[in-house]
């Protein structure tokens, strides 16, 4: 269950303001969900006032009764059903008031709206302060995401046996789907990523109606989200390989060279370790590895932030990053080597920064 007090704590500790006003559109802003707890799925139009002591949620009537059910202590839902309504209950919670808006989720115009409507003195950005919250993952959090992490990686185990000859990338993806929702998932964390042989070269590939063929590599970049929080895990295999070709002893090279990079930048991790080193030391080792035969070939940040969002922000193991790694902290480790026209291999998991230090998730 959703620590309300601490959350709003930690929020409040970096926003200097009386107030905090999010409202989501036809999306929904994540920090509603880091405050709530509420299924992302019943959000739509909803809006949100917290202080530090206790969180308004403000409902139509026809989603009350989901919303009473489902809010933890700190939370209180208020319903309406009309837009004066609404306008009053933002103008008793916020008139006169130093407020706080997710500036990088509400659009200008509706924060001048918003502001008219309450009556507060001035609207300030606290984005920054949902931030610093976030990075630090607390227990409620840690325990969801390593949820969705034994989901997903419980599909891709039974995957290798749906790989077949002809089968295509749509066919493959359709069938991680249906695998996480089947083992608890409430949804992907993102539009999986599933390619086959030449396609594996291009890191934001997304499924089409290419066929497997033996000797060919598979590469997997899938996520699950449960209680609102993302996995994102990256596994490549090779299908049916005939070990005496020079194609697969290149594949085979390649897995290899990824895999160690991993496993170097995961010994990296630990509390007061610089973020940008994580990955400068998967890079290096890349680009020196078979004589620097794939040098160049690695061409992304070593790993981001996770949480309610699949890039939550804050953090991420990318060079020149200077942010200090602490305990709370969940980055993936993703490591990846691409040859344009043959094909590519990424191998990712997700990390929990501890005090005894890296905790594959």
């Amino acid at each position: 269950m959703v620590n309300v007090s601490a959350r709003l704590g930690r929020v409040f500790d970096n926003a200097k303001v009386g107030a905090i006003l999010l409202a989501n559109t036809n999306y929904t802003d994540s920090n509603f969900l880091y405050l709530t707890g509420l299924p992302a799925a019943t959000l739509e139009g909803y809006m949100l006032v917290a202080d530090r002591r206790r969180v308004t949620v403000l409902v139509n009537v026809l989603d009350y009764e989901i919303a009473k059910e489902n809010s933890p202590r700190g939370v209180r839902v208020v319903k309406w059903q009309t837009r004066e309504e609404i306008r009053r209950a933002l103008k008793r919670l916020l008139k006169g008031k130093v407020v706080g808006v997710n500036g990088d989720f509400i659009p200008m115009d509706f924060a001048r709206r918003l502001k008219k409507a309450s009556g507060a003195r001035r609207l300030v950005d606290v984005s920054d302060a949902f931030t610093k919250a976030r990075v630090i993952k607390d227990a409620e959090e840690v325990r969801s995401i390593s949820i969705a992490n034994r989901i997903i990686k419980s599909a891709l185990r039974e995957i290798p046996r749906h790989l077949k000859p002809g089968v295509t990338e749509k066919e493959i993806a359709a069938k991680i789907a249906y695998l996480m929702m089947s083992k608890g998932a409430d949804s992907p964390s993102f539009p999986s990523i599933v390619s086959f042989g030449s396609n594996t070269a291009l890191p934001h590939h997304m499924p089409d109606g290419t066929r497997l063929v033996p000797n060919s590599l598979v590469l997997m970049d899938v996520g699950a989200r449960y209680n609102n929080y993302c996995s994102d895990v990256t596994r490549t295999l090779i299908f049916k390989p005939d070990r005496k070709s020079a194609k697969y002893k290149k594949m085979a090279e390649i897995y290899g060279i990824v895999k160690r990079a991993q496993e170097m930048a995961t010994a990296r991790i630990r509390v007061g370790a610089v973020a940008g080193d994580v990955h400068r030391v998967a890079g290096d080792y890349i680009n020196s590895a078979a004589k620097g035969t794939y040098k160049g070939k690695f061409t992304h940040a070593l790993g981001h932030s996770l949480g309610i969002d699949v890039h939550d922000g804050g953090i991420g193991f990318a060079p020149g990053y200077k942010e200090k790694l602490r305990p709370g902290m969940i980055i993936t480790n993703e490591p990846g080597i691409y040859v344009v026209g043959f094909g590519g291999v990424r191998i990712e998991d997700d990390i929990l920064v501890t005090t005894e230090g890296a905790k594959i998730l």
